[in-house]
C-alpha cells in the first residue's frame, strides 16, 4: 500500500540548504533509503509507505545519465491501475523535473536517467531480459513473484555506469511465500519482526537451492569455500537485510487519510493481525472450520425439542498467564449457563463445577473436564470424567470406526463445528445464567477493555482453522500458537471448553446389562 513521502518546505536554515525535491519520513523511509544492503527487503503492514520509499529510490540516482532502474509489477493491471504505481509516481517524479513516457511506460529525469515500469505475468518473461544489465532492481510486491523469478533477475543486476548495482523489494506478510523463509531470520516465533534485528546486515551465497547465511562475508566463505575458490576467489558474498514498516509510521498519510487506519481495523482478525500489525505466521487462507454467519446464529438458534436431552458439563480450567477458567452448563446442544474464573485452583473450580452441577442436576460421570495440567487435580476432587486433547481419537458409537483426526481435540473441534454449521446448537446468555468470578453478569475487563461474553466465544471459535491433512490424512487444526496470535495472545479458553461438548456425542457407551439382550 502506498504511503505519502514529506515535501521538502525550508522552514529553517538547515531545510533551507537542501535542495526542492522529495525526502524521507524519519522512521521506516529513512532506515529503508539508508541502508547499503545489496538486496533489502521492506515492508509488513499495509499503509507504511513502501511504494513511495521504492520510487524515491528509483529517483536516487537522477544525476547520472547512464543509470537506469527497473520497477516490477507482477502484471500490467497492477502498474497502471486507479491509485496504483503509476499514478503514485505522478505525485513524486514531477517534483524533481522528471517527465513520464507513458507510451514507453517509464520517467526521464532531466540527466537522462531512466526509471522503467515492467511486469513479469508469465514465469517465462523473465527470458525477456536476456542480456540486459539494470543497476537497480526493484519488485514491488515480492511475494507476487516467483522464486525462479527473483534469483534470475538477480543475473541481470549489474552495472556500467559507476552505481554499485543493488536490488530493493517490498511485500506484505504471506507465511506462505518463499519470502517468508528469505526472512525468517528477522521474524519471531510469534509471527512479529524482531525489532533488534531490523535493518541488521546479513550476507549469503546459494549452493545450488540451499542458503549459506552468516554475519561477516568470511564466515559464509568459511562454510562454502568450495564456491570461492580458483577464478571465484575474490568474489564476495551478497548482503541483505529486512526493514519492517507499520503504518503507524506513515505520519503523512494519517494525517490525510486516518480513515484508512480504521479501514484495516475493520478487517477480520486474520487479515487485521497481517496488513495493521505485520504478522509473518497468520494465514488469510479460506480455512476457517466455524462458517462467518453461524457463529452470529449461535446465539439465536431455536433448537429442536428433545425428549430427554442429556445435561452436562464441560470444563476448560486456567493453565497459567491470560488462561480462564471457563465453565459451561449444557441441556441438550444448549449451553444455559455459565461460569468465568479468572483466578483460580482446584479447590475454586471444584467448588464452582458443584455450583451449577446442584443447580442443574448434573451427573459426576456427565461433568467433563480439561485434564492437562490444572484440570487433573479437579477430576480426582470430583470424581469426573477426564478430557485428554491429545489423546487418539474416538470411535464413531454408530459404526465403529475410528474418525481420521490427529486427536481427540481435534475430532471435537471438527464435529462441533458441525453443530454450529447446522444450527444445531445455541448458547443462552444473560446475566441471570452467567457469572464472572462469582458475580451475575456477561461482560468482563481484558486489557483494559470490556468485553462481552458472547463475542469471546465467537471470536475464540473463528480462531480455529483446518491445517493440512498429515501423510495419514489425519484431519488437523491450527496450532494454540496460531491460534493465541489472533487472539492477541489470549488462549481460546470459551472455544475450547464449548468444543468438549462433542465428546459426549462420542464418548465410549458402557456395554448393556446381560439381561438386557435379546433372547430368541
Amino acid at each position: 500500500m502506498a504511503g505519502s513521502a514529506r515535501i521538502a518546505k525550508p522552514r529553517n536554515k538547515v531545510a533551507a540548504d537542501r535542495a526542492p525535491g522529495v525526502y524521507p519520513q524519519p522512521g521506516f523511509q529513512l532506515a529503508a533509503l539508508s541502508t547499503s544492503a545489496d538486496i533489502a527487503i521492506i515492508g509488513g503492514g499495509a499503509g507504511g509507505g513502501k511504494t513511495y520509499t521504492l520510487l524515491m529510490e528509483g529517483s536516487r540516482h537522477q544525476y547520472n545519465p547512464d543509470f537506469g532502474a527497473v520497477i516490477f509489477r507482477r502484471t500490467y493491471p497492477q502498474i497502471v491501475s486507479e491509485g496504483g504505481l503509476w499514478d503514485t509516481a505522478k505525485a513524486l517524479y514531477p517534483l524533481v523535473g522528471a517527465v513520464p513516457r507513458e507510451n514507453q511506460m517509464d520517467w526521464k529525469f532531466p540527466s537522462g536517467a531512466a526509471v522503467s515500469f515492467r511486469h513479469l505475468q508469465y514465469e517465462r518473461n523473465v527470458l525477456d531480459w536476456q542480456g540486459s544489465q539494470v543497476p537497480l532492481l526493484i519488485f514491488d510486491e515480492l511475494t507476487h513473484f516467483t522464486k525462479y523469478q527473483f534469483w534470475y533477475m538477480l543475473s541481470r543486476n549489474r552495472s556500467t555506469c559507476g552505481v554499485r548495482p543493488y536490488v530493493r523489494a517490498s511485500c506484505n506478510p504471506d507465511p506462505d511465500s518463499w519470502v517468508a523463509e528469505l526472512i525468517g531470520w528477522y521474524i519471531g516465533e510469534d509471527g512479529f519482526p524482531i525489532p533488534a534485528r531490523a535493518g541488521v546486515l546479513r550476507w549469503f551465497t546459494r549452493d545450488g537451492e540451499t542458503m549459506v547465511w552468516g554475519d561477516t562475508p568470511e564466515e559464509v566463505i568459511a562454510k562454502a569455500p568450495h564456491l570461492f575458490a580458483g577464478a571465484l576467489a575474490g568474489v564476495r558474498p551478497k548482503s541483505f537485510t529486512f526493514i519492517p514498516g507499520s503504518i503507524y509510521e506513515n505520519k503523512k498519510l494519517l494525517d490525510v487519510n486516518p480513515e484508512y487506519l480504521g479501514n484495516l481495523m475493520a478487517q477480520d482478525p486474520e487479515t487485521r493481525a497481517q496488513l495493521l500489525e505485520g504478522n509473518w505466521k497468520v494465514k488469510v487462507d479460506g480455512l476457517a472450520l466455524f462458517e462467518h454467519q453461524r457463529l452470529y446464529d449461535l446465539f439465536s438458534n431455536h433448537l429442536a425439542v428433545e425428549r430427554e436431552p442429556l445435561r452436562c458439563i464441560t470444563c476448560d480450567p486456567a493453565g497459567f498467564g491470560r488462561d480462564m477458567c471457563v465453565i459451561m452448563v449444557w441441556v441438550g446442544y444448549e449451553c444455559v449457563a455459565g461460569a468465568v474464573l479468572r483466578k483460580s485452583d482446584n479447590q475454586l473450580v471444584h467448588a464452582g463445577i458443584e455450583l451449577l452441577r446442584k443447580a442443574w442436576r448434573v451427573a459426576a460421570s456427565d461433568t467433563l473436564v480439561d485434564q492437562d495440567g490444572l484440570g487433573g487435580g479437579v477430576v480426582k476432587l470430583g470424581g469426573y470424567a477426564g478430557f485428554s486433547g491429545g489423546a487418539q481419537a474416538l470411535a464413531e458409537p454408530e459404526t465403529g470406526i475410528r474418525e481420521a483426526y490427529k486427536n481427540l481435540k481435534t475430532q471435537c473441534f471438527y464435529r462441533y463445528a458441525q453443530l454450529v454449521n447446522s444450527a444445531l446448537t445455541t448458547f443462552t446468555v444473560t446475566t441471570d445464567n452467567w457469572t464472572i468470578d462469582g458475580k451475575r453478569g456477561t461482560k468482563l475487563m481484558l486489557g483494559g477493555k470490556e468485553v462481552d461474553i458472547r463475542d469471546l466465544i465467537r471470536a475464540d471459535l473463528k480462531a480455529i482453522k483446518r491445517a493440512k491433512a498429515d501423510a495419514e490424512g489425519k484431519k488437523h487444526i491450527n496450532t494454540k500458537e496460531e491460534q493465541k496470535i489472533l487472539l492477541g495472545g489470549r488462549s481460546p479458553d470459551f472455544g475450547d471448553c464449548a468444543s468438549q461438548r462433542a465428546w459426549f456425542d462420542v464418548r465410549p457407551r458402557p456395554a448393556k446389562p446381560w439381561f438386557l439382550k435379546r433372547v430368541n
